[in-house]
């Protein structure tokens, strides 16, 4: 079966990966901006696609309610202190789940829903409307610096600090449970099962990017492919995945594909001779010191001056995990290239030393691309391997 409203957005999506990696390769930054045309194509697809299989209104609302919730939490995560707050935003996310859950399924079956959800609706207006008075209250920040800005992070965690970074973990689950609830009583039969999985994996890929194991444009672009093509076009070469949930098989395949290339590198380190530890030789290579600013990534190693000389030594991988998620005490490229000012006793040591160890710099959305390709054509990489060894079983 040929789910055309599903091909008409995956051609939408298609064009704005495209475009997002060229984006990244260029200035290694893509706009929120650039997912609009994609969403526009493919929220309006998969709402048609809603109403041909089931015409429900409150499980389209409900749909509505999920987007227009992520959409909120970024509108908070970016919102200058100082400018206008946008109440109207607020009203939407609040008034979408009230119709989608209590008023559409009143006017249906012409009694009051059960209460069992009010307890839940009513944590989810505490917990955005509380996130959204301090957003509005917020005074505007002084400008820092690249290395302030890493400091920043370390800010003191009170209950309040806590609450406000991590808050969407709660309305994720509230959406979660509410949409099984909706499942579970008839409300949005077998369909609404799509929009359980869609507050799953969003919440998933959402938090990943909190925590900085994603990049925010890659994040933000499984999400945005979860709501717009929230099950296969047509059945794929290798059929479809039990799930049939495309983001799962898009981020499955991504993984495998992003393997290649630390296997390219190790190779392109051994017939150019470099030598660092094993693993090191899988993810970086060296660049010259001199001109490190010319190349994307981040720095592998630590530099001490010792008198005249530069003593070295890798980072670990727990000390560079670490690292990445406090935003602390790694340097990026491109702060040194943005803000050489800020890295005057880096950069000479890293002249001084010659050669300098860096990660390899491709954007992860390349291979989102590829597996978002892969995953239409060919289907879900992992689930033919596992059919494979188990003998289709």
């Amino acid at each position: 079966m040929i789910f055309y409203p599903m091909v008409v957005s995956a051609v939408a999506v298609l064009v704005t990966l495209i475009y997002a990696s060229y984006l990244d390769i260029k200035d290694r930054r893509v706009p929120f901006r650039t997912w609009y045309p994609m969403l526009i194509v493919g929220i309006s697809a998969t709402i048609v696609l809603f109403y041909q299989q089931t015409a429900n209104i409150s499980l389209i609302v409900g749909y509505l309610a999920l987007v227009s919730s992520f959409l909120y939490a970024d509108y908070l995560d970016n919102h200058e202190p100082g400018t206008p707050f946008r109440l109207p935003y607020l009203a939407g996310v609040l008034v979408l789940p009230a119709l989608s859950w209590f008023i559409i399924p009143a006017i249906s079956t012409g009694k009051f829903p059960d209460t069992q959800l009010i307890p839940w609706y009513v944590m989810l207006v505490g917990l955005i409307g509380y996130v959204s008075y301090r957003e509005y209250k917020r005074q505007p920040e002084r400008k820092l610096k690249a290395k302030q800005v890493r400091k920043e992070v370390k800010r003191d965690s009170n209950v309040e600090e806590v609450l406000s970074r991590w808050y969407f973990i709660l309305v994720i689950i509230i959406l979660v449970i509410a949409s099984f609830y909706m499942i579970g009583d008839g409300t949005w039969a077998d369909p609404g099962i799509y929009i359980a999985l869609a507050a799953v994996f969003c919440g998933v890929f959402y938090i990943f990017g909190q925590m900085r194991l994603f990049g925010g444009a890659d994040a933000w672009a499984l999400i945005f492919i979860t709501f717009c093509i929230p099950t296969f076009p047509f059945a794929p070469l290798l059929n479809t995945p039990p799930l049939g949930f495309l983001s799962f098989s898009v981020l499955i395949n991504a993984l495998i594909l992003n393997l290649v290339a630390p296997v390219g590198i190790f190779f392109i380190n051994i017939i150019k001779k470099n030598r660092a530890p094993l693993q090191y030789m899988f993810f970086g290579f060296p660049v010259n010191g001199g001109k490190i600013q010319d190349s994307w990534g981040f720095v592998m190693e630590d530099f001490v001056e010792r008198g005249t000389n530069v003593e070295r030594k890798f980072i670990g991988f727990w000390d560079s995990l670490r690292r990445m998620r406090s935003d602390e005490g790694r340097v990026y490229t491109k702060d040194l290239r943005e803000h050489p000012e800020e890295f005057q006793k880096e950069l000479e040591i890293y002249k001084k030393a010659g050669n300098v160890w860096i990660s390899y710099a491709v954007p992860f959305i390349l291979p989102i691309t590829a597996g978002f390709i892969s995953a239409i054509v060919f289907g879900d990489f992992l689930f033919s391997i596992i059919k494979l060894f188990t003998g289709g079983a």
